[in-house]
């Protein structure tokens, strides 16, 4: 009889929108905060300046079978692990330059309704719309899934991780998916001050109002 969890997993929170849209709540001015990085280099440069995701963060999940051996997943759920008041400072927009669309399966939750609920939602790939597909997909080694979900508030500071019910074989499961280790993390910029990385009026690049 096989034992132990028959996938595995990794979770990527530093995705940005289409490749470029995505806010960062920073408690720092604007002389303060470095030019915005690449996507790739979003992971590193956030821990840097202690940066929260915006009003949005999006979790790209790879999920593969161990083996041959076609494993179903059955369910995802969110769990919230707090909601607080949401973080201080000015947000950041990372707009600087967009790739390409991303082809997962796309999921969108709502962290400011009691029970948040990961709703399937269509995607698009190189331009070619994905149609929503609900629960349940299969897996094996030989055949991995991307699912992608996006997160919002309008309201909080919000910590949240996710949990994915499998089944293969006879046995049933359910893994956390988190980011290593610790909640996902979001956070509302209603109403905080917002920047865009510019040029000001005298040619300069830097950090300017988004609605200068």
């Amino acid at each position: 009889m096989p034992t132990g969890v028959p996938l595995a997993w990794t979770a990527d929170s530093q995705i940005w929108d289409g490749g470029c849209g995505h806010d960062y709540v920073i408690g720092k001015e604007p002389a303060q905060v470095p030019p915005p990085p690449v996507e790739q280099d979003a992971g590193v440069w956030a821990a840097t300046q202690q940066a929260v995701p915006g009003r949005q963060t999006m979790v790209q999940i790879s999920v593969q079978g161990k083996s041959s051996t076609t494993v179903v997943l059955a369910a995802l759920r969110v769990r919230i692990v707090s909601r607080g008041t949401p973080v201080t400072g000015n947000a950041y927009a990372m707009g600087q330059g967009c790739g390409s669309d991303l082809p997962p399966r796309n999921f969108s939750v709502n962290l400011d309704v009691d029970r948040p609920i990961a709703h399937a939602r269509p995607g698009n790939d190189s331009g070619n719309s994905v149609p929503a597909v609900q629960f349940p997909y299969r897996v094996s080694a030989e055949d991995p899934e991307v699912l992608q979900v996006t997160a919002t508030t309008e309201a909080y500071d919000c910590a949240w991780y996710l949990e994915l019910d499998w089944s293969s074989q006879g046995r049933t499961g359910t893994v956390r998916i988190d980011d290593h280790g610790h909640p996902f993390r979001t956070s509302s910029i209603k109403g905080l001050p917002h920047y865009w990385y510019g040029t000001n009026d005298h040619g300069v690049r830097q950090w300017v109002p988004t609605d200068a």
